[in-house]
């Protein structure tokens, strides 16, 4: 007796997961279908970069904003945080080197006219463009990585410039740039 009440109870959790996993997989997809129709930019495929696009401003050293209110977090590099979190409110409490990072984002990019590329994952879980940010064909994600103001971040699958960045920051790190003069300086908790 216990079991067919065993096997009848696993019949019915397995159909519940089922069912689970096929409405999950269509809200997803409906999730999709809805950010592409949105008026969302037209950067969401990895590919050619989106030209013409102008930085209106910069939030910190690896993350900006677009004319059309777009976020766009920069692609394989973290900068220390100038701000963070605490309760409800954001208070600013700078890591060293990230007044620095951010100043000289602002400096390559703000009012600027840039081109955008993504990778293959076109947004982070936060809704923010993932791109590969280009400034006179210059790219500023590498170009912070080389002036030691940020280091390397990888997050498959965004990984198409890996290589690159990773040389730009073996450079930093050999000539002792930004954040690579103090040891531990950029080190999170």
């Amino acid at each position: 007796m216990k079991r067919k009440r065993f096997v009848a109870y696993r019949r019915r959790l397995s159909r519940r997961s089922n069912a689970w996993l096929v409405l999950s997989t269509l809200a997803a997809l409906a999730a999709l279908v809805v950010g592409y129709v949105s008026d969302q930019p037209a950067v969401v495929a990895p590919g050619p970069a989106l030209q013409g696009v102008v930085v209106r401003r910069v939030i910190d050293g690896d993350t900006v904003k677009l004319e059309d209110d777009t976020v766009v977090r920069y692609i394989g590099v973290d900068t220390p945080e100038v701000r963070r979190r605490k309760a409800q409110r954001w208070i600013k409490e700078p890591e060293p080197f990230a007044e620095a990072a951010t100043e000289a984002n602002r400096r390559l990019v703000e009012g600027r006219v840039v081109s955008i590329e993504a990778d293959v994952q076109p947004r982070d879980r936060y809704g923010r463009t993932l791109a590969y940010v280009y400034v006179d064909g210059e790219m500023v994600n590498e170009r912070l990585i080389r002036d030691g103001l940020a280091k390397l971040m990888t997050i498959p699958p965004n990984v198409r410039h890996v290589d690159r960045l990773r040389a730009a920051q073996e450079e930093a790190r050999q000539a002792k740039r930004g954040l690579w003069q103090e040891p531990g300086a950029f080190e999170r908790n």
